[in-house]
Protein backbone atom coordinates (compact mmCIF):
# COMPACT_ATOMS: atom_id res chain seq x y z
CA UNK A 1 0.00 0.00 0.00
CA UNK A 2 3.02 2.36 0.77
CA UNK A 3 4.56 1.48 -2.46
CA UNK A 4 1.25 3.00 -4.20
CA UNK A 5 1.18 5.66 -2.27
CA UNK A 6 4.64 6.64 -3.17
CA UNK A 7 4.07 6.04 -6.43
CA UNK A 8 0.50 8.27 -6.72
CA UNK A 9 2.57 11.15 -4.97
CA UNK A 10 5.49 10.42 -7.37
CA UNK A 11 2.97 11.42 -10.44
CA UNK A 12 0.74 14.25 -8.49
CA UNK A 13 3.41 16.19 -8.81
CA UNK A 14 4.56 15.45 -12.28
CA UNK A 15 1.56 16.46 -13.26
CA UNK A 16 1.66 19.68 -11.04
CA UNK A 17 5.58 20.79 -12.84
CA UNK A 18 3.89 19.70 -15.82
CA UNK A 19 0.93 22.26 -15.65
CA UNK A 20 3.15 24.55 -14.10
CA UNK A 21 5.54 24.15 -17.19
CA UNK A 22 2.43 24.28 -19.69
CA UNK A 23 1.48 27.82 -18.04
CA UNK A 24 4.71 29.20 -18.38
CA UNK A 25 4.47 28.44 -22.46
CA UNK A 26 0.72 29.19 -23.05
CA UNK A 27 0.87 32.42 -20.60
CA UNK A 28 3.85 33.88 -21.34
CA UNK A 29 6.12 32.62 -24.10
CA UNK A 30 3.58 32.05 -26.96
CA UNK A 31 1.50 34.80 -26.73
CA UNK A 32 4.62 36.89 -26.56
CA UNK A 33 6.30 34.98 -29.89
CA UNK A 34 9.31 34.09 -27.76
CA UNK A 35 10.73 30.92 -28.54
CA UNK A 36 12.89 28.56 -25.80
CA UNK A 37 14.79 25.49 -26.08
CA UNK A 38 13.52 21.52 -26.36
CA UNK A 39 10.55 19.96 -28.83
CA UNK A 40 8.35 22.31 -27.37
CA UNK A 41 10.41 25.14 -29.19
CA UNK A 42 10.13 23.53 -32.23
CA UNK A 43 6.51 22.79 -31.79
CA UNK A 44 5.91 26.73 -31.07
CA UNK A 45 8.20 28.21 -33.79
CA UNK A 46 5.68 25.91 -36.08
CA UNK A 47 2.51 27.45 -34.69
CA UNK A 48 4.20 30.70 -35.23
CA UNK A 49 4.47 29.79 -39.15
CA UNK A 50 1.65 28.32 -39.59
CA UNK A 51 -0.97 28.48 -36.47
CA UNK A 52 -0.98 25.08 -36.28
CA UNK A 53 -1.55 24.46 -32.07
CA UNK A 54 1.53 23.20 -30.44
CA UNK A 55 0.12 20.63 -28.87
CA UNK A 56 -0.32 18.76 -32.60
CA UNK A 57 3.42 19.13 -33.64
CA UNK A 58 4.92 18.21 -29.76
CA UNK A 59 2.62 15.49 -29.57
CA UNK A 60 3.71 13.55 -33.08
CA UNK A 61 7.39 14.65 -32.84
CA UNK A 62 7.41 13.24 -29.17
CA UNK A 63 5.41 9.87 -30.47
CA UNK A 64 8.18 9.70 -33.10
CA UNK A 65 11.16 10.46 -30.86
CA UNK A 66 9.45 8.02 -28.04
CA UNK A 67 8.93 4.79 -30.85
CA UNK A 68 12.51 5.48 -32.02
CA UNK A 69 13.81 5.27 -28.37
CA UNK A 70 12.21 1.93 -27.68
CA UNK A 71 13.66 0.66 -30.27
CA UNK A 72 17.15 2.14 -29.12
CA UNK A 73 17.18 2.40 -25.72
CA UNK A 74 14.99 -1.01 -25.25
CA UNK A 75 11.78 -1.54 -23.68
CA UNK A 76 11.93 -0.31 -20.60
CA UNK A 77 11.92 3.45 -21.84
CA UNK A 78 11.09 5.44 -19.39
CA UNK A 79 7.20 5.10 -18.77
CA UNK A 80 7.16 8.37 -16.93
CA UNK A 81 8.34 10.11 -20.26
CA UNK A 82 5.91 8.53 -22.11
CA UNK A 83 3.26 9.86 -19.37
CA UNK A 84 4.77 13.37 -19.17
CA UNK A 85 4.13 13.80 -22.76
CA UNK A 86 0.47 12.77 -22.76
CA UNK A 87 -0.41 14.46 -19.80
CA UNK A 88 1.67 17.98 -21.57
CA UNK A 89 -0.41 17.78 -24.40
CA UNK A 90 -3.50 17.94 -23.07
CA UNK A 91 -2.45 20.86 -20.82
CA UNK A 92 -0.73 22.59 -23.99
CA UNK A 93 -4.51 21.58 -26.19
CA UNK A 94 -6.72 22.95 -23.18
CA UNK A 95 -4.68 26.19 -21.96
CA UNK A 96 -3.94 27.33 -25.26
CA UNK A 97 -7.43 27.05 -26.40
CA UNK A 98 -8.35 29.25 -22.99
CA UNK A 99 -4.91 31.76 -22.97
CA UNK A 100 -5.31 34.32 -26.72
CA UNK A 101 -3.85 37.20 -25.14
CA UNK A 102 -1.07 37.95 -23.64
CA UNK A 103 -0.84 38.33 -19.44
CA UNK A 104 1.47 40.72 -19.74
CA UNK A 105 2.56 43.08 -22.50
CA UNK A 106 6.28 43.75 -21.79
CA UNK A 107 8.07 41.26 -23.85
CA UNK A 108 11.29 40.79 -21.49
CA UNK A 109 8.68 40.34 -18.32
CA UNK A 110 7.26 37.51 -20.52
CA UNK A 111 10.31 35.90 -21.09
CA UNK A 112 11.47 36.36 -17.11
CA UNK A 113 8.23 35.02 -16.24
CA UNK A 114 7.49 32.46 -18.85
CA UNK A 115 11.19 31.25 -18.31
CA UNK A 116 10.91 30.91 -14.74
CA UNK A 117 7.60 28.82 -14.73
CA UNK A 118 8.86 26.55 -17.69
CA UNK A 119 12.24 25.49 -15.86
CA UNK A 120 10.40 24.97 -12.62
CA UNK A 121 8.03 23.02 -13.84
CA UNK A 122 10.77 20.71 -15.95
CA UNK A 123 12.72 21.12 -12.42
CA UNK A 124 9.85 19.63 -10.50
CA UNK A 125 9.04 17.08 -13.30
CA UNK A 126 13.12 15.93 -13.30
CA UNK A 127 13.48 15.40 -9.32
CA UNK A 128 10.62 12.92 -9.67
CA UNK A 129 12.62 10.71 -11.68
CA UNK A 130 10.80 11.95 -15.31
CA UNK A 131 11.25 13.57 -18.19
CA UNK A 132 9.82 15.87 -20.80
CA UNK A 133 11.18 14.00 -23.87
CA UNK A 134 12.19 15.82 -26.85
CA UNK A 135 15.54 17.14 -27.26
CA UNK A 136 16.29 14.92 -23.79
CA UNK A 137 15.34 11.73 -25.59
CA UNK A 138 17.97 12.73 -28.90
CA UNK A 139 20.78 13.43 -26.57
CA UNK A 140 20.45 10.15 -24.73
CA UNK A 141 19.83 8.03 -27.95
CA UNK A 142 23.36 10.00 -29.46
CA UNK A 143 25.37 9.58 -26.13
CA UNK A 144 25.00 5.67 -26.55
CA UNK A 145 26.69 5.38 -29.40
CA UNK A 146 28.82 8.93 -29.22
CA UNK A 147 31.23 10.06 -26.40
CA UNK A 148 29.16 13.44 -26.14
CA UNK A 149 28.05 15.20 -23.19
CA UNK A 150 24.00 14.82 -23.31
CA UNK A 151 23.84 18.34 -22.09
CA UNK A 152 25.95 19.44 -24.74
CA UNK A 153 23.55 18.21 -27.09
CA UNK A 154 20.73 19.90 -25.37
CA UNK A 155 22.36 22.99 -25.29
CA UNK A 156 23.07 22.91 -28.81
CA UNK A 157 20.05 21.88 -30.10
CA UNK A 158 18.37 24.66 -27.96
CA UNK A 159 20.78 27.17 -29.58
CA UNK A 160 19.71 26.09 -32.94
CA UNK A 161 15.98 25.77 -32.23
CA UNK A 162 15.68 29.71 -31.15
CA UNK A 163 18.24 31.34 -33.24
CA UNK A 164 15.29 29.82 -36.27
CA UNK A 165 13.42 32.35 -34.97
CA UNK A 166 14.72 34.71 -37.12
CA UNK A 167 13.43 33.20 -40.05
CA UNK A 168 9.67 33.55 -38.74
CA UNK A 169 9.73 36.92 -37.52
CA UNK A 170 13.91 38.12 -38.80
CA UNK A 171 13.82 40.02 -35.61
CA UNK A 172 17.54 39.40 -33.54
CA UNK A 173 15.27 40.83 -30.48
CA UNK A 174 13.23 38.08 -30.39
CA UNK A 175 16.58 35.89 -30.43
CA UNK A 176 17.58 37.45 -27.71
CA UNK A 177 14.84 37.17 -25.20
CA UNK A 178 14.57 33.65 -26.18
CA UNK A 179 18.35 33.09 -25.20
CA UNK A 180 16.91 34.90 -21.86
CA UNK A 181 14.49 32.19 -21.64
CA UNK A 182 16.36 29.37 -21.99
CA UNK A 183 19.36 30.90 -19.16
CA UNK A 184 16.69 31.75 -16.65
CA UNK A 185 15.06 28.31 -17.55
CA UNK A 186 17.68 26.35 -16.80
CA UNK A 187 18.80 28.65 -13.50
CA UNK A 188 15.65 27.60 -12.25
CA UNK A 189 15.75 24.00 -13.29
CA UNK A 190 18.94 23.58 -11.44
CA UNK A 191 17.26 25.50 -8.18
CA UNK A 192 14.40 23.25 -7.85
CA UNK A 193 16.89 20.44 -8.26
CA UNK A 194 19.22 21.69 -5.74
CA UNK A 195 16.46 22.67 -3.37
CA UNK A 196 14.91 19.17 -3.41
CA UNK A 197 18.70 17.30 -2.80
CA UNK A 198 19.59 20.03 -0.21
CA UNK A 199 21.16 18.28 2.79
CA UNK A 200 22.22 19.94 6.15
CA UNK A 201 24.57 18.20 8.86
CA UNK A 202 23.68 19.02 12.32
CA UNK A 203 26.53 19.04 15.54
CA UNK A 204 24.59 18.51 18.73
CA UNK A 205 25.90 19.03 22.00
CA UNK A 206 23.40 17.67 24.86
CA UNK A 207 23.62 15.67 27.85
CA UNK A 208 20.55 13.62 26.78
CA UNK A 209 22.47 12.52 23.61
CA UNK A 210 21.73 8.92 24.51
CA UNK A 211 18.07 9.65 24.58
CA UNK A 212 18.59 12.45 21.32
CA UNK A 213 20.10 9.73 19.62
CA UNK A 214 17.99 6.75 19.92
CA UNK A 215 14.32 8.81 19.37
CA UNK A 216 16.17 10.26 16.05
CA UNK A 217 17.06 6.37 14.86
CA UNK A 218 13.39 5.24 15.82
CA UNK A 219 11.56 8.21 14.43
CA UNK A 220 13.81 9.46 11.66
CA UNK A 221 15.65 6.30 10.19
CA UNK A 222 19.04 8.22 10.13
CA UNK A 223 22.63 7.10 11.10
CA UNK A 224 23.75 8.74 13.95
CA UNK A 225 27.74 9.44 14.68
CA UNK A 226 29.05 9.77 18.12
CA UNK A 227 31.98 11.98 18.65
CA UNK A 228 34.52 12.13 21.31
CA UNK A 229 35.14 16.15 23.01
CA UNK A 230 36.53 17.92 25.36
CA UNK A 231 35.11 21.12 26.93
CA UNK A 232 37.88 23.26 26.85
CA UNK A 233 36.89 25.84 29.51
CA UNK A 234 35.28 22.60 31.92
CA UNK A 235 37.68 20.22 31.17
CA UNK A 236 34.82 17.83 30.74
CA UNK A 237 34.46 14.96 28.13
CA UNK A 238 31.23 15.28 26.34
CA UNK A 239 29.59 13.17 23.57
CA UNK A 240 28.76 15.38 20.12
CA UNK A 241 25.70 13.97 18.01
CA UNK A 242 26.92 14.07 14.51
CA UNK A 243 23.90 13.71 11.96
CA UNK A 244 22.63 14.40 7.94
CA UNK A 245 18.90 14.70 7.39
CA UNK A 246 17.35 16.46 3.97
CA UNK A 247 16.62 20.17 4.89
CA UNK A 248 13.19 19.07 4.85
CA UNK A 249 12.98 17.48 7.47
CA UNK A 250 15.60 19.64 10.04
CA UNK A 251 12.89 20.90 11.49
CA UNK A 252 11.07 18.29 12.43
CA UNK A 253 14.71 16.77 13.83
CA UNK A 254 15.28 20.40 15.63
CA UNK A 255 11.64 19.47 17.46
CA UNK A 256 12.33 16.12 18.58
CA UNK A 257 15.80 17.79 20.53
CA UNK A 258 13.92 20.69 21.76
CA UNK A 259 11.38 18.15 23.42
CA UNK A 260 14.31 16.11 24.88
CA UNK A 261 16.49 18.61 25.97
CA UNK A 262 15.27 22.82 25.54
CA UNK A 263 19.04 23.75 26.39
CA UNK A 264 20.64 21.60 23.74
CA UNK A 265 23.48 23.77 21.45
CA UNK A 266 23.07 22.59 18.14
CA UNK A 267 25.14 23.62 15.14
CA UNK A 268 23.76 23.63 11.67
CA UNK A 269 25.10 23.49 8.66
CA UNK A 270 24.52 22.99 4.77
CA UNK A 271 26.70 20.75 2.74
CA UNK A 272 27.44 20.20 -1.08
CA UNK A 273 26.44 17.15 -1.22
CA UNK A 274 26.42 13.48 1.00
CA UNK A 275 26.49 10.33 -1.02
CA UNK A 276 25.68 6.90 0.45
CA UNK A 277 22.46 4.87 1.18
CA UNK A 278 19.90 7.06 2.19
CA UNK A 279 20.86 10.57 0.10
CA UNK A 280 22.33 10.36 -3.19
CA UNK A 281 24.27 7.17 -5.35
CA UNK A 282 28.17 8.58 -6.44
CA UNK A 283 27.55 8.39 -10.30
CA UNK A 284 31.85 9.60 -11.51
Amino acid sequence: MNNYFKTFRSYSIITLGLFINALGWTAFLIPAEITGGGITGVATLIFYASKIPVWIPYLLINGVLILISIKVLGKNFGIKTIYSTAVLTLFFSVLQGIITEPIVNENFMSAVVGGIMAGVGVGIVFSQGGSTGGTDIIAMMINKYRNISPGKIILYADVIIISSSFLIFGSIEKIVYGYVTMAIGAYAIDLVLTGAKRTVQLFIFSKSYEKIAETIAKDMNRGITLIDGTGWYSKKESKIIMVLVKKQESNNLLRIIKEIDPDAFISLNSVMGVYGLGFDRIKV
